[in-house]
């Protein structure tokens, strides 16, 4: 960070004080703070309006990351100069984490637009005088931590290699949410074989989440575009709204890390959940073998979902190769989460493939060699999976009264509303 971080404040807050951080460039920014402490805020600290992308994006490193990491944890707020380079969903998601309120300093009409896109609150000019802009810092608590967040969240589906049935336990967890919850987005996020629009009867060549994704790349995508372009399927005591994925593989470059992360940070806004289907594969090889920097990568959606998931549920075909093929990845999908809750499905249990005690072996197998306590079943429905593909119907409204469904239902109940 070029020039150091000018400090305001030695302590907390003082008697009631609002604490702010201003994060506004050069001489611009420190006679903002100087009217505004004037104006009674307790300014903490003043640093330049690329700090807190460059922190979330960990281009910020050694003393400065921490201090500012410091002073944005102590903060109730913070003046951001917002601009496509200073502001995206990484930074929101930081700010939401830390329980600081964004309130966007916006010097144009396309910044306003970025601002609104993400749901921050109206945004002050520099032409304001300093008494306005002490009011919008004062205009709002500050909010909770996003974990609170009156429980909208993203919900990330995945399992490895094999076909374990990630797609089928998106659409259950989805419509199962569906009967509790209100607005409940399903999206396909998978860049290599995307299918929830074949599967539910959809038109395959819907906007669906690439136009998402290409509106919040442009700061143009709102919680009203999301509904636009989404496709309603009704489900048993109530409705899913689908966001469709690509139509072919070859599209996967419309998918970037940063349309997604800026498209999921809208839909936390546009649903109560939001289920996320994303592909299996988690490697990161194609940085090191491509000689674009910047260039597109064929995962880049399914670990930026990842890296934005409140809970990750991770599928695992309940067979013998099914398993071995879990274990390899699940490694791989815990140094990529890091502390993110995992729920384990075990799908299509059936006793012939596995014997006498079939969950039994599957769970002494996943604790044994991964640590794995807590797994939910999901038993094998064959004719109830066919009804539901032969509709193009959610099995949920297919077969209501299928295992299958029934197994669903606990499991929501237990590990993904519960907590």
């Amino acid at each position: 960070m070029s020039g150091p971080m000018r400090d305001r404040m030695g302590g907390d807050a003082r008697g009631g004080m609002m604490l702010a951080l201003v994060a506004v460039d050069g001489p611009e920014g420190r006679a903002l703070a100087d009217d505004l402490a004037r104006e009674g805020v307790g300014v903490l600290a003043v640093v330049p309006a690329s700090a807190l992308a460059d922190l979330a994006a960990d281009a910020l490193l050694g003393a400065d990351a921490v201090a500012v990491h410091e002073q944005l944890e102590r903060a109730q707020v913070v003046l951001l100069d917002a601009t496509r380079d200073t502001l995206d969903a990484r930074v929101v998601s930081l700010c939401d984490r830390l329980g600081t309120r964004i309130v966007p300093r916006c010097a144009s009409p396309a910044d306003e637009r970025l601002a609104a896109a993400f749901g921050l609150p109206a945004p002050v000019s520099p032409a304001d005088d300093a008494s306005v802009v002490a009011d919008a810092l004062r205009a709002h608590p500050a909010p909770q931590a996003a974990a609170d967040a009156s429980g909208r969240r993203v919900i990330a589906v995945w399992g490895p290699a094999g076909a374990p049935g990630r797609s089928t336990v998106a659409i259950a967890v989805a419509a199962e949410l569906a009967r509790g919850a209100g607005r409940v987005g399903l999206v396909d996020a998978d860049s290599h074989a995307p299918s929830l629009a074949l599967t539910l009867g959809l038109a395959d060549e819907a906007p669906g989440f690439a136009a998402a994704c290409r509106q919040a790349d442009l700061g143009t995508l709102t919680t009203a575009e999301l509904t636009r372009i989404s496709a309603p399927v009704s489900v048993p005591g109530g409705a899913i709204d689908v966001l469709t994925g690509i139509n072919r593989p070859s599209r996967w470059p419309e998918l970037g890390d940063k349309r997604v992360a800026a498209a999921l940070a809208v839909a936390r806004g546009w649903a109560e959940h939001t289920v996320v289907d994303v592909a299996a594969s988690l490697e990161r090889d194609e940085e090191i073998v491509s000689d674009v920097v910047d260039g597109p990568r064929r995962n880049a959606a399914t670990l930026a979902v990842l890296g934005e998931a409140d809970l990750v549920v991770a599928v695992v075909a309940a067979d013998p190769l099914g398993v071995s093929r879990f274990l390899r990845g699940y490694s791989e999908l815990r140094a990529t989460i890091g502390s993110t809750p995992v729920a384990v499905v075990a799908n299509r249990l059936r006793p012939g493939a596995l014997g006498i005690d079939a969950r039994g072996q599957v769970r002494r197998t996943l604790e044994r060699f991964a640590g794995i306590r807590d797994v939910w079943f999901l038993p094998a429905d064959q004719r109830a999976a066919d009804a539901a593909l032969l509709t193009a119907r959610p099995i949920a409204d297919a077969a209501p009264r299928s295992p299958f469904t029934l197994a669903v239902r606990r499991f929501v109940g237990e590990a993904v509303v519960r907590p």
